[in-house]
């Protein structure tokens, strides 16, 4: 590949600021940043001014339409697209895009998921410019970010919650940096989204009807060699995989992404790719086109970019590290301990509503993170288990069991302090370690969401992070703005909010079985599947919360309640369907013919030899193999009709949990046998070594 001058092409696909300064009069290009900065409404000029600035600059790069680009409750994008032609006289054209056209659109709404909310012949939805996302061209379209609502005014999206949540958290931050003497004017939410994925052949993906339905293999016997020699984790880059990290990361940077690192990750045939940090609206819009542009680059590499979740069993599954943290206007992030006194304690207050947040609301994180895919995940001992808990660090920890009990606390040099607001202790940026077992984990100067799923859009996780930590700061606020002693009311508060939510604080191993013990007699939640726990997102306490904050109305919360169990209940019967079909298809098949050259081949050896032939207890066992599995799959075939048939979603979706999915694993338990007893030839399909050991 060419050499790539990275500044030059940096955003050179993007309407961004630089370019909105050169193109724009003045006076419209200040009133655009008022709006982006403050929510200042445009009025129509300004708005046809950079519609027509749009345009032009989008012409000089080669694009032919428009589109407003938008999240539906399906979890990607989608896009409708518009020429700029318009005809003029004498059969000639125009290239034109008004006002009008760039901040309203009217897409289909009936044909998104929206919980009921909408019937098919109710058909109309708006979709409306967010001018805090810059506007890019892909694929010779003019893509401009919008939010996406219904004729009544509700959110069908996964980014209007978000705004909502971003500006409840910039309100009750800046109650609180208040008391604090802090002169703040805005407080804004940021995100970088670590993506894992696999990359495995595309000639035989398309081999796997599996992967190509389920996005994952219900069937595949153990490889030979995993992960076990720990020799993939950082280890050099295959050639034909920096090829395909070239391209994406060329792909990404013309488009403004801050990709910065790239790496293998710890199972065969598994990456990593890391952006650099950047405010959660653009961070959410710019993580969707990554996952896009990274499966259509992986195809001109004859490859196929999987993110699922689980896409093989007995190796490690993909997550998207969610690192989350905020900061003000002038740049003092809010997760940063600080170096005075005073900072400390406001970074202080700052954790501890973290923890009350997390502690409170741990229904709302497993809730958000709920998938039919990343329940396979979750508690794997390769991700975080589905127990919500906090990870501080051991001198964190230190300093807040302090607090809690009221004692001196002292340092790693032996300095004793007591804990005051006017005397707390300096607090290194880097007093954690990394806990890689913890859903939830404070690293320094931002907290990393560890649970959300490899192909999840992170607007939900960070809408409700936004959420349950402005609600926690609310809280605190209306409390400590009737204080008449700050200093001894702001010390009183964080005892009584450590001490009341000490339980979610845990530093040890969340892999070992023992936690689960111990997570229980804390009375920590364990929601292991979806239903589990999407049985409590409608609970009064958090239709209230969200309610209260303007995020979700109760309309809203039933239409995601609805949308998430009918697609997980929808996953599932796509996967037992896609089984069936594999074990009818093409196991047996392959095992028939298999057993008819073993038969064959038994006969004529012993009329050759006239003695028992040491392949007919082989086939023997193959034959038992086969009429366990057909048997396996006619029990799965039954349980499937009877949860098919079932009209209530969350019965319906606890069938699956608990009776499909066992099902599921004993047909493939002996499918499984019967792959490892076939010849070479009569494989049905590419194996476990064939798909993660291809890509050299």
């Amino acid at each position: 590949m060419a050499t790539v001058n990275v500044p030059e092409i940096f955003g050179s696909m993007v309407f961004n600021q630089s370019v909105m300064k050169e193109m724009l009069p003045e006076e419209t290009y200040n009133a655009l940043k008022n709006t982006m900065e403050d929510g200042t409404p445009l009025d129509l000029d300004a708005a046809n001014q950079i519609a027509e600035a749009m345009k032009n600059w989008a012409i000089s790069k080669g694009a032919t339409h428009y589109s407003h680009w938008f999240q539906p409750l399906t979890g990607i994008t989608a896009e409708k697209h518009d020429s700029f032609l318009t005809p003029a006289a004498e059969g000639k054209i125009i290239m034109s895009f008004s006002g009008k056209e760039l901040i309203k659109g009217e897409p289909d709404a009936s044909s998104f998921p929206n919980g009921g909310k909408r019937s098919t012949f109710e058909a109309r939805g708006y979709t409306v410019w967010d001018p805090t996302s810059y506007p890019f061209i892909k694929d010779h379209t003019l893509c401009i970010p919008t939010a996406f609502c219904s004729y009544t005014g509700e959110a069908l999206d996964k980014k209007t919650p978000l705004l909502r949540s971003m500006e409840a958290l910039n309100e009750q931050s800046l109650r609180i940096l208040k008391l604090f003497g802090n002169e703040a004017k805005h407080v804004t939410t940021t995100m970088g989204p670590e993506q894992e994925y696999f990359l495995v052949d595309e000639a035989l993906y398309q081999k796997r009807k599996d992967l190509k339905m389920c996005g994952r293999t219900l069937f595949g016997a153990k490889p030979v060699k995993g992960q076990e020699m720990d020799d993939q984790y950082f280890a050099a880059i295959k050639p034909r995989v920096i090829k395909y990290m070239e391209e994406l990361n060329t792909e990404l940077w013309k488009l403004g992404i801050y990709c910065k690192t790239e790496h293998n990750e710890a199972a065969p045939a598994q990456h990593e790719m890391a952006p650099i940090f950047t405010t959660s609206n653009l961070a959410a819009d710019q993580n969707q086109l990554t996952m896009e542009i990274m499966k259509k680059v992986a195809r001109r590499h004859g490859l196929l970019c999987l993110l699922h979740e689980k896409p093989f069993e007995g190796v490690n599954g993909s997550g998207k590290h969610n690192n989350w943290s905020i900061a003000t206007d002038k740049g003092e992030n809010l997760f940063s301990p600080g170096k005075t006194p005073m900072e400390n304690a406001q970074f202080l207050l700052f954790l501890t509503a973290v923890i009350k947040a997390v502690d409170e609301n741990q229904d709302l994180l497993r809730c958000i993170v709920a998938s039919a895919g990343n329940d396979h995940r979750l508690g794997a001992n390769e991700a975080p288990p589905s127990i919500m808990s906090i990870y501080v660090g051991d001198e964190l920890d230190a300093i807040l069991n302090a607090i809690r009990k009221g004692t001196d606390y002292e340092d790693a040099k032996k300095k004793k302090m007591t804990i005051g607001v006017d005397v707390l202790p300096p607090i290194p940026k880097d007093s954690t370690d990394r806990n890689r077992t913890s859903p939830f984990a404070f690293t320094g100067n931002r907290f990393e969401f560890r649970s959300v799923g490899s192909n999840l859009s992170i607007s939900g996780p960070n809408t409700i992070l936004n959420a349950i930590l402005a609600d926690a700061l609310k809280s605190f606020a209306d409390e400590l703005e009737k204080s008449d002693n700050f200093d001894s009311d702001l010390h009183k508060l964080i005892k009584r909010e450590i001490t009341n939510h000490w339980k979610i604080l845990f530093n040890g191993n969340g892999y070992g079985a023992e936690w689960i013990v111990e997570a229980e007699k804390r009375g920590l939640k364990n929601y292991r599947t979806t239903p589990d726990a999407m049985e409590h997102y409608l609970d009064e306490k958090n239709i209230k919360l969200l309610g209260g904050l303007g995020i979700y109305t109760e309309d809203e919360m039933r239409s995601h309640y609805e949308i998430k169990l009918e697609k997980y209940c929808q996953t599932l019967n796509i996967e037992v369907e896609t089984m069936i079909k594999m074990v009818n298809k093409d196991i047996l098949s392959s095992a028939f013919k298999y057993m008819n050259v073993m038969a064959d081949t038994s006969y004529k050896f012993q009329k050759i030899l006239l003695s028992g032939f040491s392949g007919d207890e082989l086939l023997s066992d193959l034959n038992k193999l086969v009429r366990n599995l057909m048997q396996n799959t006619k029990n799965l075939e039954k349980l499937h009709a009877k949860t098919r048939e079932m009209k209530d979603l969350l019965e319906k979706s606890k069938s699956y949990a608990y009776q499909i999915l066992p099902a599921m694993e004993e047909v493939r338990a002996v499918a499984d046998q019967i792959e490892v007893v076939l010849g070479e030839e009569y494989k049905p399909f590419p194996s476990y070594e064939d798909l993660l050991y291809s890509v050299q």
